[in-house]
């Protein structure tokens, strides 16, 4: 049955559509017109299945990152993808955890919708020239000279990435016992020197409207944010993107989300999310696949 073929691929289908989007709920809207096509296909005459939905929902995704793109370009402050809530298995397969990282998404969105489309299939998902080719309707050769493009941008502007271990939780543990009790020495020792603070409000809520850069003015920021936040507030720790992060809320409603980035024992980029309708879904866990690579 179609639906069958479906539900068994769902996983690598979602993974693929947000990281060619940076958004669930886009995926999910990703996800549904390509089911929508799908499900007008006779099964029959459709050797690989696996195959032939990821080619629809690239092809989907592909005209989804088109249609957003301006969106993006009016959007109120800092915009950082919407994340998702990952199990810490996901740590295990270091490439699918590097790829659904907030530094990584960011560098992507930096990529115009076709190289974004033939990074994301070829450098995380494994698929070849040829096959890619076939699913975005290009000449192979010229899909082999847009992977080494894009290959090029993403290597000269990745950051270090260390998935979410036993080591950074207790590191993030640490950092929000520094906060709570006021100690900005201690907060300073757990950031490095080039630590980068990005909130993200989609101008609903308040933010900071600018990146944070540096040791000091993070340290002082983060002190802010927490007298603001008053005594109501509970923090849960949780994974999301793959990476340690902690969840700030008020009784039941989730204020912040705030994930974390870590090298060498030290947190080199911290990216809060504020926006309520990137939050909105932010509870439920996402199953990744990469396709058995």
């Amino acid at each position: 049955m179609a639906e069958d073929a479906f539900t068994e691929h769902r996983p690598l289908l979602f993974t693929i559509a947000y990281e060619m989007l940076g958004s669930a709920a886009d995926a999910e809207d990703v996800l549904q017109e390509s089911y929508l096509r799908w499900s007008a296909v006779d099964p029959a005459t459709v050797e690989h299945p696996r195959a032939y939905l990821v080619r629809l929902v690239t092809r989907q995704g592909l005209n989804h990152m088109r249609a957003v793109r301006a969106r993006r370009e009016e959007y109120v402050g800092p915009w950082l993808p919407e994340p998702i809530r990952t199990v810490p298995e996901v740590s295990e397969d270091a490439i699918l955890a590097e790829s659904v990282s907030m530094a990584m998404l960011l560098v992507l969105e930096t990529l115009n919708p076709t190289e974004r489309a033939v990074f994301v299939l070829h450098d995380v998902f494994g698929y070849t020239h040829g096959e890619i080719a076939a699913s975005i309707g290009k000449a192979e050769a010229t899909v082999r000279q847009i992977a080494h493009r894009a290959r090029r941008h993403v290597h000269a502007r990745r950051r270090r990435f260390e998935p979410d271990s036993d080591a950074t939780r207790q590191i993030v543990q640490r950092f929000l016992l520094a906060a709570s009790t006021g100690r900005i020495q201690d907060l300073m020792d757990l950031l490095a020197p080039d630590v980068v603070q990005i909130s993200d409000g989609g101008g609903k809520v308040v933010a900071a409207r600018r990146p944070i850069t540096g040791r000091d003015e993070v340290a002082r920021f983060v002190l802010g944010v927490i007298r603001t936040t008053g005594s109501t507030t509970r923090v849960e720790p949780a994974t999301y993107n793959g990476m340690p992060a902690a969840r700030f809320l008020t009784g039941d409603a989730l204020d912040w989300l705030v994930a974390f980035e870590i090298h060498d024992g030290r947190i080199t980029g911290l990216y809060g999310m504020r926006n309520p309708d990137k939050l909105r879904r932010a509870d439920a866990v996402r199953p990744l696949d990469r396709g058995g690579l």
